[in-house]
Formats: C-alpha cells, sequence, structure tokens
C-alpha cells in the first residue's frame, strides 16, 4: 500500500457503522428509490412479467460516474486512488473506486471531476468518458460511465489533498500502484472488506495482463 488516509464528514459520530435493523419499506415512502412492474415479450411472443428498480434522482441520460484515477509522478510507477466506505445494504465496508451521482446540468466529465476532489481531495483531467453502461441490468435500468482522471502528483495542488465530505460520510482513501492493486485488494479481503463487482472485474484483467495470461 502507498499511502493510507482515513476522514470522516463534518458531523459523522464517532464509533463504528452499523446496521441497527431492517423493515419492508412502502412504496409510498421511497425517497430514493422505485420499484416497477413491467410486462414484457420474450421472443416467441409469450408475455412475461418483471420486477425492477429505478433511480429518482436521475437528471439527465445517466445517473452515475465512476472514476478510474491515474497518479503519475515524473519516474515512478502509475498509481490510483481505492477508497472503502461502510454500505448499509451489504452491511458491511466495501472497496470501490471512487463515485458518485451525477448533479442537474452537470455532465459525466464535471461530475467525475467534483466528485474525486470531494472524496479523495485529488485535482483530476479528464483522459477518456466510456459509453453510457449498466450496474446491474438484471434488477435495475441504474446506469453510469466510467470516467478515467490524470492527477498529477508534481503539481502542488496535489501534494497535500483534502477531501470535501458530505455530512456523515466517513470514507478510506488508498493509494496504490497498478500493478500492485490486485495484490492489495486480497490484502483487505482476507481483513473482512467487500468488493465492488465493477472493480473486482477491473483488477482481473488488470492481473491476468500482468501475469501475461491476456
Amino acid at each position: 500500500m502507498e499511502g493510507k488516509r482515513f476522514h470522516h464528514g463534518p458531523n459523522a459520530p464517532s464509533g463504528l457503522p452499523a446496521v441497527v435493523s431492517k423493515e419492508v419499506l412502502e412504496a409510498k415512502d421511497a425517497r430514493w428509490v422505485k420499484l416497477h412492474k413491467l410486462k414484457w415479450k420474450d421472443q416467441t411472443g409469450k408475455e412475461r412479467l418483471w420486477e425492477t428498480a429505478e433511480r429518482t434522482t436521475r437528471k439527465g441520460d445517466v445517473d452515475a460516474v465512476d472514476i478510474l484515477p491515474l497518479l503519475k509522478s515524473k519516474g515512478n510507477p502509475t498509481k490510483t486512488v481505492i477508497i472503502t466506505q461502510f454500505r448499509p445494504p451489504i452491511g458491511g465496508y466495501c472497496i470501490e473506486l471512487p463515485a458518485g451521482l451525477v448533479d442537474a446540468n452537470e455532465s459525466a466529465e464535471q461530475a467525475a471531476i467534483r466528485e474525486l476532489k470531494e472524496e479523495c481531495g485529488y485535482h483530476g483531467k479528464v483522459v477518456e468518458t466510456s459509453s453510457v453502461m449498466f450496474s446491474d441490468p438484471g434488477m435495475s435500468n441504474a446506469n453510469m460511465k466510467l470516467v478515467v482522471l490524470e492527477v498529477d502528483l508534481d503539481d502542488g495542488c496535489n501534494a497535500n489533498p483534502h477531501p470535501e465530505f458530505d455530512e456523515g460520510e466517513a470514507i478510506e482513501t488508498l493509494v496504490v500502484e497498478l500493478r500492485e492493486l490486485a495484490g492489495k485488494i486480497r490484502e483487505l479481503e482476507s481483513k473482512g472488506y467487500l468488493v465492488d463487482a465493477r472493480l473486482a472485474h477491473m483488477v482481473a484483467a488488470l492481473d491476468l495482463m500482468h501475469r501475461g495470461l491476456l
């Protein structure tokens, strides 16, 4: 591990987060997610039903961005930033790429730059942006774009990064060399951390490439 920082939002309580109760949420009380029943026809023409969840927060054509930061410094291997945070739906700490929802009147690129600064404290420049991708198409129409950002570690603005968290957020940032990322993920898993599938897929591909298996 190249570096580690743990930050709390301005009013985050001390102690460890935990799920303390669980109950059925009535549709009328849901603020962020809506459930729908779809009727569709399969390839034979037979009508079928499907249950799906949709975010209520989408302002444009995309819900969110995932961010792949490439931290570069002259003469040093390229690094990246991963984060860990408590995710109530899975009841544990999850290892993820930095990410966030796209605000109204904001492009995916603008959202990525903003979220990287808020979550990790780094100033990044856009390298490329993916097309729209779907996070869990068997359950939801939730979608995202992957934005690659380059972070110049030789730039003074990135010398001492300071995240800007929302209230209640508690995020740990880990700076890791790309070639060591697979090993770091395995180490964190052995300590009980859970892994976001999107990050896991990327890391698996990088690991296969580094081992000459692709």
